[in-house]
């Protein structure tokens, strides 16, 4: 959510993150959502307007979709969080010179437990 600055005025959150909070939102939920839903539960304090602006850009990428509701549209997420992050995983190697040493440097960032799972899905785990 958006703080207050020092002196006292609210703090804009940027456009990423925004999108951010709307499609943890979504997924958070178990059926298409509204604007006015969204704005309910991200606290209200932006504008219908900006939910409104926010989902109509990631519809425009592809992130969530539209469903007819009557005269009102409902939302919800093209993609799990999963599937979206590992899709930006690839995106991300496929940009680099050298994906090899990119996932180098990863492996070597995860923790003991998340190297395990990485070991059993790779099927190199300890059995």
């Amino acid at each position: 959510m958006a703080g207050t600055s020092p002196r006292g005025r609210a703090e804009r959150r940027n456009a990423g993150e925004l999108e951010s909070e709307v499609l943890a939102t979504l997924w958070a939920a178990d059926q298409a959502l509204t604007p006015s839903d969204i704005q309910t539960e991200l606290g209200g304090d932006l504008a219908y307007n900006t939910v409104h602006t926010i989902l109509k850009r990631l519809c425009d990428k592809g992130l969530v979709l539209r469903d007819a509701d009557g005269r009102r549209g409902a939302y919800r997420p093209a993609k799990g969080a999963a599937e979206l992050t590992a899709q930006a995983m690839h995106e991300a190697l496929d940009r680099g010179p050298d994906p090899v040493a990119a996932l180098q440097q990863f492996v070597t960032g995860l923790s003991p437990e998340e190297e395990r799972v990485l070991r059993d899905l790779l099927g190199g785990g300890e059995r």
